[in-house]
C-alpha cells in the first residue's frame, strides 16, 4: 500500500516537472567556476581527485560533477567530497537523494539526524548527518542541498524551494554536497563527526564560486 510519504513525493515531482517544463525557455544559467578549480589545499588538508567511473555518470545525469579524497599530516581520517552541481534542472535532470545514491552493495543506515553547522565565517548551515555501516564497515556521512546561497538538508524542502525559485528567479542550478570520513574500529562516532564537521566548516565558504548564490 502506498502511504503519505509517496503521494508526497510525487506531488513534488509532478509540481517541479509541471513548473520547470513552463519556465524551461527562460531560465537564467548563472556562470560558475569549474569544480575542478576547487582548492586541493584546505585548512591543512590535501586533496587528490578520484576518478568517477561512466557507469556511474550516466546515473547521475547531466550535471558537473567532483570527487575528491583530502588526507593530513597525522590525521587517521580521510575525507572524502563529493559534489554534483547542475546548472539546470529540468524534467528529466534533478538532484539524486544521498540517501537513495549510497545504499547499496550492502551498506545500510544505521542512524540519521539535521543539525546546523556552523562554518569558519560563523554562518549557519543546515545539513543532514548519518551513520552508514557495512558489516564492519562504518562511514559517517554530511550532506545537504546548496542554491542559491541556501543550505538544505531535507530533499523535500530543497524540491519545493527548486519550484519557487524557478518561479520568482527563473533559475533551478543547484548542488548536493556530500562530506565523508570513515569511523575506524575501536572509535567513537563522535571523533569522526568531529574531524568531518571540522573540514565541512573550512570547505563551506569556498563554494560560492562553484555553486552560485
Amino acid at each position: 500500500m502506498m502511504g503519505p510519504r509517496f503521494w508526497t513525493v510525487a506531488a513534488l515531482l509532478a509540481g517541479t516537472a509541471g513548473v520547470l517544463g513552463v519556465r524551461g525557455n527562460i531560465e537564467l544559467v548563472p556562470a560558475s567556476e569549474p569544480l575542478s578549480h576547487m582548492p586541493r589545499m584546505i585548512a591543512g588538508w590535501s586533496g587528490t581527485d578520484v576518478l568517477i567511473d561512466q557507469q556511474t555518470l550516466d546515473v547521475l545525469g547531466n550535471g558537473k560533477f567532483l570527487s575528491r579524497v583530502y588526507t593530513r599530516e597525522n590525521e587517521p581520517h580521510l575525507i572524502g567530497l563529493f559534489i554534483g552541481y547542475f546548472p539546470s534542472q529540468r524534467t528529466d535532470v534533478t538532484i539524486h537523494s544521498p540517501k537513495n545514491c549510497l545504499p547499496g552493495d550492502g551498506w545500510a543506515f544505521e542512524s540519521s539526524r539535521y543539525v546546523d553547522l556552523i562554518d569558519a565565517n560563523g554562518k549557519p548551515h543546515h545539513v543532514g548527518e548519518y551513520v552508514v555501516t557495512n558489516g564492519d564497515s562504518r562511514q559517517f556521512v554530511i550532506y545537504w542541498y546548496q542554491a542559491h546561497g541556501r543550505s538544505v538538508a531535507n530533499e523535500y524542502i530543497a524540491k519545493i524551494f527548486l519550484v519557487t525559485d524557478a518561479m520568482r528567479m527563473n533559475r533551478t542550478d543547484g548542488a548536493l554536497i556530500r562530506v565523508a570520513t570513515t569511523i575506524n574500529p575501536d572509535e567513537a562516532t563522535s571523533s569522526a563527526r568531529a574531524q568531518a564537521e571540522k573540514f565541512a566548516a573550512q570547505f563551506v565558504p569556498l563554494l560560492s564560486p562553484f555553486v552560485p548564490n
